[in-house]
């Protein structure tokens, strides 16, 4: 930064404690309005120095009658004289690390500053200290508050070896900031990434919030980003050119599926139990037969007898929402899981697209589900069989769904994978990158074994409760989450980060494309005749 550390001056520490958070009493110089939640503060004790951030801001006074028979502030003389001493404003820090000047990181605040310490704006270098790099190890995510010129970097392998969550409202910035993550990931780690896009935004080119067009991953790496479908013909309206079609056989659906489906097809408990006593009277066929029942006699002999007729008959009817989805085949199909685990063993990211069923969200978690189920059965015997010596375990891998309380609500997380996925933590070299605006019903269990949380600004008081559920000092973090700006903001904790942090994300624009090393013609064209010319000279 080009102040100096005069103008960066602050104030004083008056006052405060390790739990509750420190008390800063501000210099007259200094205006409150500048003063803004989120933003860094360095405190410069005897022996360490305290980095943290602000959290609330106070107008106090020395003299009671100030605030009962107010001075006439319109004389300038006047207002100086009281400005920062019978009237000054506080700060309130809460210090997260503490750094002895050592050449190791700083490390978590395990006491306070003394009185009267110095406190100031934090600066770019000690930014640099607490995040790192923007290099092959680091993700630059955004900047602090106030500080464009200070990037804030997160640990990539931090990141994806702990599950992640994105949260936010609509038209918050989630899906611009998760395309940054993704991109990043894909060039600079080496877990592979399979993305379940319901609303095509990240394959290939989506749509920005001013009507714009927005690169994919596939523009932007080539042959390291597989585009699947389940719509072909849309992909072909949009001009998109698919690795691969995916098909699925009724024959793959089990009764976990089905129950996973629950709260979209509106089953209750005893559908659901129903249609695992199905599963297990008639083996992988039973949906297809089931649905091929088409008289109330038949439903009921196909129960055996042994199920109430009114719940057959009304499991039959929900079920055969099923049949309206095209990807859904009785014939004789290429395995799709088999072609997902060979992209991803080869080191290729995998972008499954809609197409026509962005909206139906029955298709989505089937989908969903089902390969992912699949996918997770095939990780964890290839690590197990790794373990045991024979061959070696398969790549890293990030699952990226969207509304992910429908997956990890408490009355469906028990039948999906994604809900094993997040417990397991990286047990199995699988991790969740979950994406929603409801975090409230995600379970909570599941919860609170995501990592890193990346969190927009949030309106209802359980999303914001279940955001920071089991965070550290959440009262204080709550009072910086609620004071958000409704775009283009997130407050960023936990594991991938030293510290929380408020940052507004990078831009996903000409200039992230060529940061990734995306050129358009024009531009590649360019470089060519710059090296031809360092190459052979002027003359060519």
């Amino acid at each position: 930064m080009d102040e100096t550390n005069e103008t960066k001056h602050l104030g004083i520490v008056t006052g405060g404690s390790l739990s509750r958070g420190i008390d800063i009493r501000l210099d007259g110089a200094v205006s409150v309005e500048e003063m803004s939640v989120g933003r860094f503060v360095t405190i410069q004790g005897q022996r360490r120095r305290f980095f943290g951030i602000l959290t609330d801001v106070t107008l106090e006074h020395t003299d009671p009658r100030a605030a009962l028979s107010p001075p006439n502030v319109a004389d300038a003389f006047v207002s100086e004289v009281i400005s920062g001493t019978t009237a000054f404003g506080t700060v309130h820090v809460v210090p997260y690390l503490a750094w002895d000047g050592s050449e190791d990181a700083p490390s978590p605040a395990k006491t306070v500053p003394p009185h009267f310490a110095e406190a100031r704006v934090t600066d770019a270098k000690e930014i640099e200290l607490i995040f790192g790099k923007n290099d092959t190890k680091h993700i630059w995510i955004g900047s602090p508050l106030d500080m464009e010129e200070a990037p804030v970097c997160l640990s990539v392998q931090r990141l994806t070896e702990r599950s992640t969550g994105v949260f936010g409202k609509t038209g918050t910035g989630k899906s611009f900031l998760t395309r940054i993550l993704l991109a990043e990931i894909v060039q600079k780690s080496d877990a592979v990434s399979l993305i379940f896009d319901m609303h095509s935004e990240y394959g290939w080119s989506g749509t920005s919030e001013g009507g714009g067009q927005v690169k994919g991953l596939k523009q932007l790496f080539g042959s390291k980003v597989a585009v699947f479908t389940v719509d072909p013909e849309a992909s072909r309206r949009r001009g998109v050119s698919v690795d691969f079609v995916v098909q699925i056989g009724y024959d793959e659906i089990s009764a976990d599926d089905v129950a996973s489906l629950a709260g979209t097809l509106n089953l209750n408990e005893v559908q659901v139990q129903a249609a695992e006593r199905l599963e297990k009277g008639h083996g992988r066929s039973w949906l297809a037969e089931f649905l091929d029942c088409t008289s109330l006699e038949e439903i009921a002999e196909y129960g055996g007898g042994a199920e109430h007729e009114g719940t057959l008959q009304a499991l039959h009817r929900k079920l055969q929402r099923l049949d309206r989805l095209a990807f859904l085949t009785r014939d004789k199909h290429d395995d799709s899981v088999k072609r997902v685990m060979e992209y991803l063993q080869n080191g290729n990211h995998v972008v499954l697209e809609f197409g026509r069923y962005r909206n139906t969200l029955a298709a989505y978690i089937l989908v969903a589900n089902l390969l992912t189920r699949r996918i997770h059965e095939q990780y964890v015997d290839r690590v197990e069989r790794a373990l045991s010596g024979e061959g070696s375990p398969p790549p890293n891998l990030v699952i990226v769904i969207e509304e992910a309380h429908k997956f990890l609500s408490p009355s469906v997380a028990g039948y999906t994978t994604f809900g094993t996925i997040a417990r397991e933590l990286r047990k199995y070299n699988v991790t969740l990158l979950v994406i929603d605006q409801r975090p409230s019903g995600i379970d909570h269990e599941v919860l609170s074994q995501i990592g890193t949380k990346i969190t927009f600004l949030l309106d209802d008081e359980r999303d914001i409760d279940a955001a920071l559920a089991g965070v550290s000092g959440r009262s204080e973090l709550r009072a910086v989450l609620a004071k958000l700006e409704t775009k283009q903001q997130a407050l960023i904790f936990g594991h991938a980060v030293p510290m929380p942090v408020v940052v507004r994300p990078r831009t996903y624009d000409a200039e992230f494309y060529r940061a990734m090393g995306h050129l358009e013609p024009g531009e590649r064209r360019a470089a060519l005749d710059r090296d031809a010319e360092d190459l052979f000279g002027g003359g060519g």
